[in-house]
């Protein structure tokens, strides 16, 4: 009679369930089961606790499944919860990264260049075998409902015994549970797929949020023109991509790889943190007047940011992009594709960040007797194809990692192509220097570099970036900034270079840009006197250490 029953259990949907829910425990959730032994290594201690663990995890997937699939369409479900497991797992256990909305974001506004950097045949082998097939199967042969009262039944029972097992489970542990929850928040979102599917619904809501908000807030309305130079302004800002400050040599970094920035009188910035951890929340972020704390993507696309203000203060303002897109900054500016041949004469494969100064004169001369805005958007750093991402003068660190695998390749492989990238860098701001150098006699000229986040490259086991910020690494975090001014802007030097040690942020661009074309408005007050307190805190310290 057992045996009867654990057979019609077996070919009923409620066993198949159970059947997928054991092969996606087994073959999508390694990160999970690999920080969750991080925390509680193995040992006769850990044991009970790590068991209980794996039991509980399992139980919550189940009961997931078990609640959002019932007849012969939840098979179509299913297979596409196996598909979505299968790359999460790819992406979690080679890059270790987290599918939270921000990761979501990133993958729906990837463009059609960086889809083919990230596509190998590890991938598309790991997606075949452990998601597409067993999606098939489900398909193909997901057992038919015979007597829809009877698997009613049998579904409400498993799920009854279901929750009665994570009681079980759970209550001798109850101290190791209330710990696991309170102080390792982050492990838990490596589930797989309850942790993806929630990001998916979350961006979801997010993008239906203020989605009738037609009319755009404005922003620093109260901007008044200071008394300043007779000449006009002209500022390059270089959107840096995924630069990490620590590879630059400027910065103390090992290897040269500021060799032409070292020989212009700069000033390089040392304590910048990134707004976000990836493209598509910081560069929104770092044009807005919100700030780190108070950003929201939705809040921020539906208000003015830097550029319109400028724009609408008779600034020319121009936006170039050899990255992906603007993320909306540029929504309402006068924006220029350099990610193909149409518009960019340097193309090898792939365009690259130089060509963004081609036609540029020409465009100069057209706004004559106007202050100008430029911002360049680089492709920079790009991965996990760093190798890609300068011309082949510039592998000048080998041997280089050549492929988008990067565990294929060795930390010294892999370091070599970051750093050949950062080499580039260092020559296209170098040019960007020497083009406004022409100008230096006729405008106020600046070149200001930011990057939009920095990069893991292995470092406790994480790859490229896009971590949640409260527990991303300082490696994605914090990032690179130059200031180059020419000799007529209203600033010099000297006076930048008291902030090159203080630490700023992104938060600091939108009041930065203001001061740079001569306005000034109430919201940078309060930003500027808690600089000026910082600053002064800290050269009390720096004092103090001294005596």
């Amino acid at each position: 009679m057992l045996n009867t029953r654990f057979t019609k259990l077996i070919n009923s949907q409620t066993g198949a369930i159970f059947l997928v829910v054991l092969f996606v425990m087994l073959t999508a959730n390694m990160s999970l089961f690999q920080h969750i032994v991080e925390i509680y290594p193995l040992n006769l201690r850990n044991i009970p606790f790590l068991i209980s663990l794996s039991i509980f995890f399992s139980l919550l997937t189940a009961l997931f499944f078990m609640a959002i699939s019932f007849g012969r369409k939840g098979r179509w479900l299913i297979a596409l919860l196996l598909i979505i497991s299968a790359q999460a797992a790819y992406y979690m256990d080679n890059f270790g990264v987290l599918m939270d909305s921000v990761m979501i974001d990133n993958i729906i506004h990837t463009d059609a260049k960086e889809v083919e950097g990230l596509v190998n045949v590890g991938m598309v082998m790991h997606l075949l075998l452990l998601g597409v097939l067993p999606a098939w199967l489900v398909i193909r042969y997901w057992p038919t409902v015979n007597n829809i009262s009877a698997e009613i039944k049998t579904r409400f029972l498993c799920l009854l015994l279901l929750i009665i097992a994570l009681v079980v489970v759970v209550l001798p542990f109850t101290a190791g549970y209330t710990s696991f929850i309170r102080e390792h928040k982050i492990t838990r979102f490596y589930a797989n797929p309850t942790y993806p599917v929630y990001s998916l619904i979350k961006y979801a809501q997010l993008q239906l949020k203020d989605k009738q908000q037609a009319d755009i807030t404005k922003t620093a309305n109260d901007a008044q023109f200071t008394e300043g130079s007779i000449k006009n302004e002209l500022v390059i800002m270089v959107v840096g991509e995924t630069a990490r400050a620590d590879r630059f040599s400027l910065n103390g970094y090992h290897k040269e790889t500021n060799p032409r920035l070292a020989k212009e009188d700069i000033v390089n910035f040392t304590n910048v943190s990134s707004c976000g951890t990836s493209t598509g929340v910081s560069v929104p972020c770092m044009f807005s007047e919100l700030g780190r704390k108070d950003y929201d993507k939705q809040k921020a696309l539906n208000q003015e940011n830097i550029l319109d203000v400028l724009a609408k203060n008779g600034i020319e303002v121009l936006w170039r992009d050899n990255n992906s897109d603007s993320k909306g900054v540029a929504t309402r500016v006068q924006y220029e594709d350099f990610k193909t041949p149409t518009h960019n004469p340097v193309c090898e494969g792939e365009c690259r960040d130089i060509g963004m100064l081609s036609g540029l004169d020409a465009y100069i001369a057209s706004k004559k007797g106007k202050d100008i805005m430029i911002v360049l958007h680089q492709m920079g750093n790009h991965g996990p194809e760093y190798y890609r991402r300068y011309p082949k003068a510039f592998a000048k660190f080998q041997p280089m990692c050549m492929t988008g695998e990067l565990r294929d390749c060795t930390k010294e492989e892999v370091n070599n192509s970051y750093d050949n990238a950062i080499l580039y860098t260092d020559y296209f701001l170098s040019e960007v220097i020497q083009f406004l150098k022409k100008y230096d006699d006729d405008y106020e000229t600046a070149m200001l570099y930011v990057s939009d986040h920095g990069e893991s490259l292995g470092e406790n086991g994480v790859w490229l970036h896009a971590a949640p910020y409260m527990m991303a690494p300082k490696t994605q975090t914090h990032v690179p900034a130059i200031l180059w001014l020419g000799q007529h802007f209203d600033y010099n030097i000297s006076q930048a270079e008291v902030y090159k040690d203080a630490p700023l942020s992104h938060d600091d661009l939108f009041c930065t840009l203001l001061i740079a074309y001569e306005l000034d408005a109430k919201t940078c007050i309060a930003k500027r006197e808690m600089l000026m307190n910082n600053l002064a805190i800290q050269a009390a310290l720096t004092i103090e250490k001294r005596r």
